[in-house]
């Protein structure tokens, strides 16, 4: 299936979004990628999402800003991030307040003006951290906002926000990422910037739950 026109793809470095890239590309997109510099506890995943947006050969752009108030372990190093934790009991600390509504925003925005019809997002509500800005009412919501408050949404020129993994178990979405030649290991879920991944925060033990419930094994526990 080609021809399917402009799309842009929110691309983080991590296992998700690369899947979502190369299905993106799968189904005929002609994409362009937006990797978000946003104060970050490292540039490990902005450095693996530029590896991986130049192995797919899709141009991309760094989208660098600040979140001042902080309000989550990813930004602030004075918090601990958790690990060990009981996942699917409360919304971590990790939880960068209203994180995917302001990319999708930018990706909105990036959207109309290269006239593309799809913003691509890599987030998953089943193997999660429990964060409410990836549940697949919160993209329902978004769209039908991206239709009222926007020159293309009042000009029938649609603009869709996707989520293609949102309902997909992480072994299925490593499945279909192994299909699509996904380069895992060039991958990075780790909240920490270090040589070799902690595995032991959310972002790690759901990795490894993925990779093992899908009989793969995973290249980063070999560095």
């Amino acid at each position: 299936m080609r021809g399917a026109g402009k799309a842009v793809v929110l691309l983080s470095g991590g296992l998700d979004s690369a899947t979502t890239l190369y299905y993106a590309v799968s189904k005929g997109y002609d994409c362009e990628c937006l990797i978000f510099d946003y104060g970050q506890r490292h540039r490990k995943e902005v450095n693996s999402a530029k590896r991986i947006a130049r192995l797919r050969g899709a141009p991309f752009r760094i989208v660098k800003f600040r979140m001042p108030w902080k309000g989550s372990a990813l930004l602030d190093k004075s918090m601990a991030v958790p690990k060990g934790r009981r996942i699917g009991k409360g919304i971590p600390s990790t939880y960068v307040p209203s994180r995917n509504t302001i990319f999708l925003s930018f990706g909105v925005s990036f959207a109309e003006v290269i006239g593309a019809s799809a913003v691509f997002i890599g987030a998953n509500a089943v193997d999660y951290s429990g964060y409410p800005d990836c549940r697949p009412r919160h993209f329902r919501i978004f769209n039908e906002l991206v239709r009222s408050g926007t020159k293309a949404g009042v000009e029938k020129r649609r603009i869709e926000v996707l989520a293609p993994l949102v309902d997909m178990t992480k072994a299925d979405i490593i499945k279909l990422g192994r299909k699509l030649g996904v380069p895992f290991g060039q991958t990075w879920s780790c909240y920490s910037g270090n040589r070799r991944p902690c595995f032991k925060c959310d972002s790690c033990v759901i990795r490894a739950k993925g990779f093992k419930e899908a009989k793969v094994t995973d290249p980063l526990t070999t560095i």
